[in-house]
């Protein structure tokens, strides 16, 4: 029986943007040749033009979240997500003749070509929903767990991607007792060796804390499947590839090996971009603010009415203390009660308050925090300092996200929503967490694009 195929979620990344480009620009070619229409011809002379193409489509359907794995998993999230995607794609590239060709005399081209990038896309995209994303791709693995863990571990990852299915786990904890079930199948040495010989499983993932429930048999079974070519891989280095996040949770005290924050931190060459991205942007922000502050003044008469602006005191880089300060979206007094969280649909924000956060108008004002360097443009949102010291005495390692400045937006913005119970504010720090540990001119960008596509589609809360 041969091993049973499986796609990572990288790899179905990349697969979706390599054959997006590629299916388009086939279309592209094949409409160009066979009514022989000159726009968008692709040739040896015209190559750039296909380049220029290609990064218009991957950075708008980036954007439009047709990298979303779970969205592009669905028929309706990918129809809305493709048209959005192909209809801007092709208006910037209609729009910059400088860098691609000059609009043709014969405007039915125009309408050729935009029919050609969106259904060629959205073929494609309907067959990788029927292929790709079914069960038959399926990553089966194996767990070595405590009892009492496998059950969270085993949900932990089916949530994180649907097409890993948990076979089975091999307890390293105490013995179960008799009628004790955990929702996956305990599985003895033997029976695990029978399954990877029977080729049912790719992975065997390490989720145990328990050094003493790692035998001496169990260690050597380990050994002799890496030898023969399977994968044995340790459970948190599987959840941070999965979720983007990092299971603070299951860290403990070697820390050390799941937090290498010098590496990131000591870098001068990002640092110094980090600084100057930092003083563009916030630049070009403040000038957008100069702008856009008579109508939000106007607003605040009708809608909200009270003080334009709002400042508050916020934990930064090494919990240095500093004001932030914002457009005023709650109504006056709002805290009179002691201090509370924002939560979803709060009672606290204005009818003109809840625009402001929808459309992001009222963070503009926070880039002068970041041009005085007390913030940044991509970091942890800053905290205040009585929900940072209740936050730190019930989640490990939660004083860690000072170790750089606040942001305005950051990882965790963009990839969840607010935080209201503990188990929420835990899910934010693992992402702030990972942010920390993987900073980098890459992941900034990815960050800047969710941003981009949270405001396209007023996400802001």
């Amino acid at each position: 029986m041969s091993k049973p195929i499986h796609f990572e979620i990288s790899e179905r990344k990349i697969l979706l943007r390599l054959i997006d480009v590629i299916v388009v620009l086939g279309a592209l070619y094949a409409v160009g040749a066979i009514f022989d229409f000159d726009y968008f011809k692709i040739n040896a002379d015209q190559w750039f033009w296909s380049v220029i193409l290609a990064f218009y489509l991957l950075f708008f359907a980036a954007v439009f979240e047709l990298y979303n794995l779970r969205r592009a998993s669905r028929i309706t999230g990918t129809l809305r997500s493709v048209i959005s995607a192909t209809s801007v794609t092709s208006l910037v590239y209609l729009l910059t003749p400088f860098y691609t060709p000059t609009l043709p005399d014969n405007r039915i081209q125009i309408l050729y070509f935009y029919l050609a990038v969106t259904s060629s896309l959205l073929l494609w995209r309907a067959i990788y929903i029927k292929l790709f994303a079914s069960s038959r791709f399926n990553k089966q693995i194996i767990l070595v767990a405590d009892a009492s863990d496998a059950s969270v571990v085993a949900q932990t990852l089916q949530a994180a991607d649907p097409n890993y299915k948990i076979n089975g786990f091999i307890n390293t904890g105490p013995a179960m007792e008799p009628g004790h079930r955990v929702g996956v199948k305990n599985l003895s040495i033997s029976e695990a060796d029978q399954l990877l010989f029977d080729n049912t499983v790719n992975e065997v993932v390490v989720a145990s804390n328990q050094v003493e429930g790692i035998t001496n048999n169990l260690y050597k079974w380990l050994i002799e499947i890496v030898e023969t070519g399977y994968g044995v891989r340790e459970y948190t280095q599987v959840y941070e590839e999965m979720t983007d996040r990092v299971p603070v949770q299951y860290v403990g005290k070697d820390f050390y090996r799941y937090f290498p924050f010098a590496r990131n931190n000591q870098n001068r060459l990002y640092m110094v971009y980090h600084r100057l991205f930092d003083i563009v942007v916030s630049s070009i922000g403040l000038m957008v603010c100069f702008i856009i502050t008579p109508f939000v003044l106007l607003g605040n008469l009708f809608g909200n009415r009270g003080p334009l602006f709002y400042t508050q005191e916020r934990v930064g880089k090494n919990r240095k203390l500093f004001k932030i300060i914002k457009f005023r979206s709650m109504v006056k007094e709002a805290e009179a009660a002691g201090a509370q969280f924002a939560v979803e649909n709060d009672v606290r924000i204005t009818s003109f308050g809840k625009f402001l956060r929808l459309t992001r108008l009222d963070e503009f004002p926070q880039f002068l925090n970041i041009l005085k360097g007390e913030m940044s443009v991509i970091g942890p949102r800053p905290e205040r300092l009585v929900f940072v010291e209740q936050l730190s005495e019930k989640i490990p390692f939660y004083e860690t996200r000072h170790v750089i400045k606040p942001g305005l937006t950051g990882w965790a913005q963009v990839k969840t929503k607010y935080g209201v119970t503990d188990e929420d504010h835990l899910r934010k720090l693992q992402y702030d967490l990972f942010y920390i540990k993987k900073r980098s001119v890459y992941l900034d960008l990815r960050i800047i694009i969710k941003t981009l596509s949270t405001v396209i589609f007023f996400k802001g809360q």
